[in-house]
């Protein structure tokens, strides 16, 4: 069973042509803002030495459509995101705006998140629901839902062209390491783990599509094949998923965990958010 699963994923891996890293181009976003998509690794990766934006392994036609916001398909959904930012909801009669004067408010915390808060590894999901609950009396937002990827968008956008900056010391640090034993191990019939696509073969063809190094400093971002924002759990599921390996929930502690880790491995790039993948 075992040499059926490495043959299985050998054949995964080499379905494509072998290609080279990658490319060299540089993103700057409306002729103005440069993006930081290539730096040297933080200190603690122990086997990379330099990282890489996704937006650096996607297709030319890919790749423009980031380059101005009024091509970037993401962007009618940060649109709607100001309108829910000013719609009131729940038993308080509140909005968004009732407590903030703009999005602009939120400039920064992206790009440290998730973080603990209160005691418990919070990401920008549970930062709006919480928010939504308590200073609004309204319902929580679905992990993946079209409003609540609007909303985490809007906001990442007021941090975008800031650089990563995760914290995985102190209160952080247990949650972190879980979230690494996470990525390096493997799962599924297939006998893969985060590290085997995204650290050891990135730059090669995985099927029809270039690996990346697997970065989330872009999310949550517009993927072409699905025509909406897709959240970091959703590709974390569909990752393990592809595996052969029952995978864990979306807003799972687990799933928070290992966003802490791999948005640890992006410090140093630049937030993108909402970037466009294929």
């Amino acid at each position: 069973m075992k040499k059926v699963a490495i043959a299985a994923t050998a054949a995964f891996l080499v379905s494509g042509p072998a290609l080279a890293g990658p490319d060299e181009d540089n993103l700057i976003i409306n002729d103005e803002q440069q993006m930081v998509t290539e730096t040297a690794a933080p200190a603690h990766l122990e086997n990379v030495k330099t990282i890489y934006s996704g937006w650096r392994f996607r297709t030319d036609e890919t790749q423009a459509l980031q380059l101005d916001d009024f091509d970037n398909p993401a962007m009618i959904f940060v649109d709607q995101a100001m309108d829910l930012f000013n719609t009131v909801d729940g038993s308080e009669g509140k909005s968004c705006a009732s407590c903030h004067e703009g999005p602009e408010q939120f400039a920064g915390l992206s790009a440290t998140m998730p973080k603990v808060m209160n005691g418990k590894l919070t990401t920008m999901e549970d930062f709006i629901n919480g928010h939504r609950a308590e200073a609004m009396g309204a319902e929580p937002w679905k992990w993946s839902g079209a409003d609540m990827q609007a909303m985490v968008a809007l906001i990442g956008l007021q941090s975008r062209g800031m650089p990563m900056n995760v914290a995985i010391d102190g209160e952080a640090a247990p949650y972190w390491e879980q979230g690494k034993e996470m990525y390096y191990t493997r799962y599924g019939q297939l006998e893969l783990s985060c590290a085997n696509c995204h650290e050891d073969n990135y730059g090669m063809m995985i099927r029809a599509d270039h690996l990346s190094q697997g970065q989330i400093n872009g999310f949550p971002t517009y993927r072409l094949k699905q025509a909406k924002l897709i959240s970091r759990h959703n590709r974390f599921r569909g990752c393990i998923r592809d595996t052969r390996a029952h995978t864990f929930a979306e807003g799972s502690d687990e799933f928070r965990a290992l966003e802490l880790y791999v948005a640890s491995r992006s410090n140093g790039l630049s937030v993108e958010t909402p970037a466009v993948r294929q």
